[in-house]
């Protein structure tokens, strides 16, 4: 890939539902204890606008396959991979 395609963004996750925050916060929690570099968009003052998680277009497949074995796992699991991320900060 050339460095212009690893530095664009795509949406991973969005949604403008009541939760829309709390989930994005979740994802993003979890992709980047997996080492994966998400940047969360939203506003909690303004919250009937968007919440976005967006990764690198090169790491898309890493963060679908970061969230599918995290819910696979189930709560627990998210848990403990959030608090391994803040030991290695």
């Amino acid at each position: 890939m050339t460095e212009e395609n690893s530095l664009k963004m795509v949406p991973f996750f969005s949604s403008s539902n009541h939760d829309a925050e709390m989930e994005a916060t979740s994802i993003h929690s979890v992709l980047e204890a997996n080492g994966i570099p998400s940047i969360l968009i939203g506003a909690s003052s303004l919250p009937s606008l968007e919440f976005q998680v967006q990764v690198s277009e090169e790491r898309l497949a890493d963060a679908v396959q970061a969230i599918a074995e995290a819910r696979a796992a189930g709560s627990t699991a998210a848990v403990e991979a959030e608090l391994a991320g803040e030991q290695n900060a």
